[in-house]
């Protein structure tokens, strides 16, 4: 009777891992979806450094930071945290790991840092 019961979940974990993927995959459309928004707003596309490809190509939790980062321009971590709802600490390490991957820059201004996309001229 066991063998029955067992049966009967692996497909309801199958489905749960279908489920899952087409969540992720719509996250992904969400992404692109605001960024063809922004750039039509703003009057400019997002840098070739942060394409559509690469920020696809980015885990989940840096391209959230770096789609933060596109809209705002410029900002600290504290304000990219205001806007991801995440810890400024943690914030601040994805935007240094995004520093050290090339797609963002740093500037000091005192004691602040700024994180910001290099625009291209």
């Amino acid at each position: 009777m066991a063998a029955y019961r067992d049966m009967g979940r692996k497909p309801t974990q199958i489905l749960q891992k279908i489920r899952e993927g087409l969540d992720r995959l719509n996250e992904k459309m969400d992404v692109l979806i605001e960024i063809q928004k922004h750039g039509r707003k703003e009057g400019q596309n997002i840098p070739d450094v942060l394409d559509v490809m690469t920020l696809l190509s980015l885990p989940d939790h840096l391209r959230k930071t770096a789609v933060t980062i596109s809209r705002l321009e410029q900002a600290t971590a504290e304000e990219v945290a205001e806007q991801t709802k995440r810890a400024r600490a943690v914030e601040s390490g994805y935007l240094n790991q995004l520093v050290m991957m090339g797609y963002l820059n740093k500037e000091r201004r005192g004691r602040k840092a700024y994180f910001y996309i290099e625009k291209e001229v």
